[in-house]
């Protein structure tokens, strides 16, 4: 009977069905989102540091309140060492999220930002894209574009 029993799972293992499998399925929208809550999370804790982790070293971010590119971690912590004195906080008001594929989707739409100025609240409207991408298991944001909707 063990000899019965290792042979079975010796064919098991042989097959792949007893090992751990990897998954790489493509997100869903709401995984998507998940992301961007990530992300508003991060800038919850008004930590420049923990809201460039969120972007890939090598990621693109054309930000709201800032008139160039910034294409390093030290550009887009630098960026966010000043958006964060704001309080900002996200809100998506419509949106579409494209899955391109396993490893890649994009967000975008209208998001509103609730801001502090000086100690008085305020709300700037806003359009955005988010570009998320899997890397070695781990998603991270490769483009992200805002920019105040015109009046």
């Amino acid at each position: 009977m063990k000899a019965a029993l290792a042979i079975a799972l010796l064919a098991l293992t042989a097959c792949g069905t007893g090992q751990a499998e990897v998954r790489n399925d493509p997100p869903t929208a709401d995984d998507v989102m998940a992301l961007f809550d990530r992300w508003n999370d991060a800038l919850a804790t008004r930590d420049p540091a923990a809201v460039a982790a969120q972007y890939a070293t090598d990621a693109v971010l054309l930000p709201t309140v800032a008139g160039h590119v910034h294409d390093t971690r030290e550009e887009i912590t630098t960026y966010f060492t000043e958006f964060l004195r704001l309080a900002p906080r996200g809100t998506f008001l419509e949106h579409e999220v494209r899955v391109l594929g396993p490893d890649a989707a994009v967000l975008s739409g209208l998001y509103d930002f609730a801001v502090t100025r000086d100690g008085t609240p305020d709300t700037v409207h806003a359009r955005g894209t988010f570009v998320f991408e899997r890397r070695d298991g781990a998603w991270a944001i490769v483009e992200h574009h805002s920019s105040k909707i015109p009046v």
